[in-house]
């Protein structure tokens, strides 16, 4: 009776999951959102057949009923169950992150679960024989149906089973294969935009610094049309700066981030950062080093954090630090307050003698959940987004200082500015998606993308073009009027010809997408529910128009399967 009883647990907790969702019900619904339940509670009723040891069995229950108890409310709030990389994840630096949501609700959630798991198997333990046979056949009958409609039936995640998805997770979803081509070439229009190849070398000999902006999306700043202004020294300083109007991270989640920034490589789909550590392209640091600049890394953060270590050791910085070495005013587990990092670099400049020029990374924290900031706060908090929006004003005042103290210094008009997100910040702006990690919607993966050679007023354009921080290495380069290494992957920014932003997330459900001018795309690996989007005419992504254009779907589609599967190679065996 413990695998009917713990099938019951799990069809309590998936109506505690799905209430208050927006389900398209239809005939294969109990199906889809059953059939993963079915399949485990028939492996523990094969289990505990097999077992000739009652209190192991009732141990083995107990230990799921946990398991799952656990992860309804973090399903209802992050819309995945655990998987391994998010363990991996959920660590001392997010502590603040998690007490954040032990609430009243959180704890009513797995009281009920707790409760049924006790409740399900004393009101099943006198019913007869022929009733668990015919919930067996029942239960196979589920798992059959539901994994032939799965991949054809859309439902954000919402059908996985916790333990199902802890075991499956673990296996690969891509698999690598050797192949080349250029991917971010769009199959169907050869466009060209608006030329910045008058700044080919209009930079040579400036020092360079990139801001790379944490959790923040394009939509929320004023620059790209919010009706708010969290962050106006950010602000005034696009006035002047080159604004990428559709710019995408390659990775919804900071550390991969990294990749593509520092060597200007796509990192690999189901593939932990310490692999990436193995890459041998050059990164945009050993470059400069070779042109004689001083160069260094300042995180707010900490290293120690998904694996950040690993992908920035060897990477040509003669200094990396992050809040251990920084010190100051400590505002959640994840970091440091923003003016002590900007104090730390101002010094570090100081440090470079005049004859010398130099490169820094400076990556803020200011923007990641829980938005915990000191005053003054100026956006009334009545929900998340307000206390995000207080974030990234309280990053931004440490950015204006920033900007002074360099033009103080006589520095700012020697300098070229990168300024962009590592990725954006959702707030439910489509059902289950809050936070950043798990889904590939704009509020994910859009992110604001500035360029500034102060003094130059060429440099003051807005691009409408597609651009991904996978260019910015190169982008750089161009700037200085120094050669591109031919292992990068991304382009310089300066070049007239469009391509296509690629990117993937993989913490959760396997997707990729891209983004092809006015045209978004994304698709869910293994399944047959691709999304297509006209952002020129939908922006906010509500209608998928996936059906009405079957070829543009089919090409994208090869393209992505392709790519990730070609990168994945590359990472694992070729670095």
């Amino acid at each position: 009776m413990k695998a009917l009883s713990l099938f019951a647990v799990f069809a309590v907790a998936r109506m505690a999951i799905l209430a208050g969702r927006e389900i398209a019900w239809s005939e294969w619904s109990l199906a889809v959102y059953l059939w993963q339940d079915a399949v485990v509670a028939l492996l523990f009723g094969a289990v505990e057949s097999a077992s000739r040891n009652a209190r192991w069995t009732w141990a083995l229950y107990g230990i799921a009923v946990v398991y799952v108890a656990i992860n309804v409310p973090l399903i209802r709030i992050l819309s995945t169950p655990m998987t391994p990389a998010m363990f991996g994840a959920a660590r001392g630096a997010l502590s603040d992150s998690i007490r954040h949501y032990a609430t009243l609700e959180t704890a009513l959630t797995f009281g009920l679960i707790i409760g049924a798991g006790a409740l399900f198997p004393v009101l099943f333990r006198r019913l007869p024989l022929h009733f668990v046979r015919i919930a067996t056949v029942v239960g196979l009958t589920l798992a059959a149906t539901g994994l032939i409609a799965a991949p054809r039936v859309e439902t954000n995640g919402f059908n996985r089973n916790a333990l199902f998805t802890l075991v499956s997770s673990t296996l690969p979803r891509i698999h690598a294969q050797p192949m080349e081509a250029e991917w971010r070439r769009s199959p169907f229009d050869a466009r060209r935009s608006t030329p910045l190849a008058d700044l080919r070398g209009a930079a040579s000999g400036r020092n360079v610094v990139v801001i790379v902006l944490e959790s923040t999306g394009a939509a929320y700043l004023r620059t790209y049309g919010a009706a708010v202004d969290p962050m106006p020294h950010l602000t005034e300083f696009a006035s002047r700066a080159v604004v990428f109007e559709h710019a995408y991270s390659v990775y919804p989640e900071s550390i991969k981030a990294l990749v593509p920034l520092l060597c200007s490589r796509f990192p690999a789909f189901d593939t932990n950062v310490e692999r990436h550590a193995s890459i041998r392209t050059p990164s945009i640091a050993q470059v400069l080093k070779e042109n004689r600049y001083r160069t260094a890394l300042f995180h707010s953060g900490r290293f120690i954090y998904l694996g950040m270590q690993s992908m920035i050791e060897n990477r040509g910085f003669d200094l990396t630090e992050d809040a251990g070495a920084i010190g100051g005013n400590v505002n959640s587990s994840f970091g440091v307050d923003e003016p002590a990092t900007i104090a730390r670099i101002l010094e570090w400049i100081d440090g470079v003698t005049a004859d010398e020029r130099f490169f820094v990374v400076y990556v803020p924290i200011a923007g990641h959940h829980p938005y915990e900031t000191p005053q003054p706060r100026p956006f009334p908090e009545h929900d998340e987004i307000d206390r995000y929006r207080n974030a990234l004003f309280f990053g931004d005042a440490a950015l204006g200082v920033f900007f002074e103290e360099l033009k103080k210094r006589g520095l700012y008009d020697r300098t070229i500015f990168v300024v962009f997100g590592d990725h954006g910040e959702a707030f439910g702006q489509h059902d289950g998606n809050h936070g950043h990690t798990m889904f590939l919607y704009e509020e994910n993966v859009r992110i604001p993308y500035l360029v500034a050679l102060p003094g130059l007023d060429a440099a003051r354009k807005r691009i409408a073009r597609v651009a991904s921080v996978i260019d910015t290495a190169p982008t750089i380069l161009d700037l200085l009027g120094l050669p591109i290494p031919a292992a990068f992957q991304g382009s310089s920014l300066l070049d007239d010809s469009e391509r296509m932003a690629l990117f993937f997330a993989d913490y959760s459900l396997p997707l990729a997408g891209l983004c092809d001018g006015p045209w978004k795309f994304i698709d869910e690996v293994g399944a047959s529910h691709p999304k297509l989007f006209r952002l020129d005419c939908d922006p906010a992504e509500r209608e998928n128009i996936a059906s009405k254009y079957p070829v543009r779907t089919e090409a994208y589609r090869k393209i992505l399967t392709s790519w990730t599967r070609a990168q994945k190679e590359l990472i694992l065996h070729k670095h």
